[in-house]
């Protein structure tokens, strides 16, 4: 019994080795951003300080990004940022150093990599969009931010057209407005000036009527003073 508790543990510890012995010191050699996928596109989840030291999880075989652990939070940085010690030498991370720095090579699922480091991010509720890559996701975003201008354009164009007939009206009605007080001016002066030839007319009249008779005095021997 003893002698089989002995090799379940060594069972144990030999299932173990690869995961340990799988994963490699680095260190960031500037002020990097740790982001949620592979590549420069997809949200920074955080910052590596330069010269912080980080824990190589694992490396894509077909571009030269790796998955780190920094501070206990998850994420992947450019192996052009990380370097590790091989042979008592920094070396940047590249796919020749993974097998000898004991770094496996992985793969990377949006859907399983989000659902275990990310579901309390707030870029967390579009994994369906990211996880069709970042590059469609930024074209969606571009045709949603197109036609979103879009219908900012076509508002903007019907507030103006809008305006315009608006303003047209305004002006419409201003004209006639105008027209309706210069009529209205017009037949005021027109009627004053009759009124004033009516007045003068009676003022003639007056001075052409002869005076009655009996209103001068005659004198004697005017024949116009005989009855």
């Amino acid at each position: 019994m003893k002698n089989l508790f002995v090799k379940i543990a060594a069972a144990g510890l030999l299932m173990l080795a690869p995961a340990i012995a799988e994963a490699a010191e680095g260190y960031s050699t500037a002020n990097v951003n740790m982001r949620a996928g592979p590549s420069t596109r997809y949200p920074a989840v955080a910052v590596i300080p330069a010269g912080s030291s980080v824990e190589i999880r694992g490396c894509l075989s077909d571009v030269n990004w790796c998955d780190v652990e920094f501070y206990g939070g998850r994420g992947w940085v450019s192996g052009q940022y990380v370097q590790a010690l091989y042979r008592q030498r920094r070396v940047y991370v590249g796919p020749q150093y993974y097998r000898p720095l004991g770094i496996p090579v992985i793969r990377f699922s949006v859907d399983n990599y989000w659902d275990r480091y990310y579901r309390n991010r707030d870029f967390y509720r579009e994994r369906d969009r990211w996880s069709r890559g970042p590059d469609y996701y930024y074209r969606d975003r571009d045709n949603r931010d197109r036609d979103r201008d879009r219908d900012n354009r076509d508002r903007d164009r019907n507030w103006r057209e809008r305006d315009r007939d608006r303003d047209g009206r305004d002006r419409d009605r201003d004209w006639r407005d105008d027209n309706q007080r210069g009529e209205r001016q017009r037949d005021d002066r027109q009627r004053g000036d009759r009124q004033r030839d009516d007045r003068q007319g009676d003022d003639r009249r007056g001075d052409d009527r002869r005076p009655d008779r009996r209103n001068f005095d005659c004198r004697p021997g005017d024949p116009s003073c005989a009855e």
